[in-house]
């Protein structure tokens, strides 16, 4: 079972040469007039600024070039495409952001979309008849594999003493985890919103990565790019930037409005919308580079040592084989695209 977990988190990684992860550090300076033919985004169903933003058709025109979106089911996905050099800039959750720095991949996480909290649960069926996290002994419980989700089942599990040889953990995509939930072949799942929203209708959360978060188990949604197009294109990078913190300017100016925006991206309604997105942490570029973040060119914050604990953890899983440094995933985020956008 732990062999297959490994081969599951590091699935369609194993293609990618391992590569000394340089991140750039320094601030960043304005490039010139070069751009990009087109830029390739990869997204989520997840509601926040990137998703405002699409919906308002704010990209083409902030960047200035032809914008292509590719849509995934969770961040092992985004990293696969990232392994096969398929898109420009991505979004992922925390854990595949540490499985792709621990694997080698070329990028660089620049952006922090969110920060997870209730948005993600453990549900369970309230036909199950289960009340607690110890009573998930002997069930079946999904979760996309390599998540965010996933890493915070695992502690989830660990702080309530329950043995992971004592679980059925399914791996399946939030949609599939819906499906199954119907059809009344699993008894829980760890997953987060829209999905979570249709399972909370006939369940009920036993805890959340909120909850987790205070016990130290922070996960977040963070943006990556390419070290190739970074390189290239910093200027790009810095208006995605401003892209993503018009969009947190809407929704704390105007939430309605963003919540407008995020039930037509996720084709939702816009109660249920707004209620999904108060269940995340928004953060504006300015708190983002703060000590409790990236930090400055200057001085890292404390997201490095968080998709470091991330690795940890997994290795102690028997999830990953190994976790570089700490020095390592400090050189895999950069503070200056933030920095740039600012200017």
């Amino acid at each position: 079972m732990k062999k297959k977990l490994r081969l599951l988190l590091t699935g369609g990684l194993v293609l990618v040469l391992s590569a000394q992860l340089n991140g750039c550090g320094d601030s960043k300076e304005a490039g010139g007039s070069a751009k990009p033919e087109s830029v390739t985004i990869g997204y989520q169903d997840i509601p926040n600024d990137e998703i405002v933003a699409k919906a308002k058709d704010w990209y083409e025109d902030a960047l200035g070039v032809p914008v292509n979106f590719k849509k995934f089911d969770s961040g092992r996905d985004v990293n696969t495409a990232f392994a096969s050099k398929s898109i420009d800039i991505g979004l992922l959750g925390s854990t595949p952001a540490s499985v792709g720095i621990t694997t080698g991949l070329e990028y660089e996480v620049f952006w922090i979309h969110d920060v997870i909290g209730a948005a993600e649960s453990l549900a369970v069926k309230n036909s199950a008849g289960i009340s607690s996290i110890k009573e998930l002994a002997g069930k079946k419980v999904a979760v996309p594999f390599s998540s965010t989700a996933h890493y915070s089942l695992l502690n989830a599990l660990e702080l309530a003493g329950v043995s992971l040889a004592d679980v059925q953990i399914l791996d399946m995509q939030p949609n599939d985890i819906f499906a199954a939930w119907q059809r009344g072949d699993i008894d829980a799942a760890y997953v987060w919103n829209p999905v979570l929203g249709e399972l909370l209708k006939d369940g009920t959360a036993l805890t959340d990565s909120g909850k987790l978060a205070e016990q130290g188990i922070v996960t977040a949604d963070v943006g990556a790019v390419s070290k190739a197009f970074a390189g290239k294109y910093p200027d790009i990078v810095a208006k995605y930037i401003k892209v993503q913190q018009k969009a947190y300017d809407l929704y704390t100016s105007n939430p309605d409005e963003a919540a407008e925006a995020l039930a037509k991206g996720l084709n939702i309604d816009k109660a249920e919308a707004l209620k999904q997105t108060n269940d995340l942490i928004w953060l504006s570029a300015s708190e983002q580079i703060s000590a409790n973040y990236f930090g400055t060119s200057d001085s890292k914050g404390d997201l490095a040592s968080i998709l470091k604990a991330t690795a940890d953890f997994l290795v102690e899983q028997k999830a990953l084989e190994k976790a570089p440094e700490l020095e390592v995933f400090k050189q895999a985020i950069d503070s200056g695209y933030i920095e740039l956008s600012l200017k």
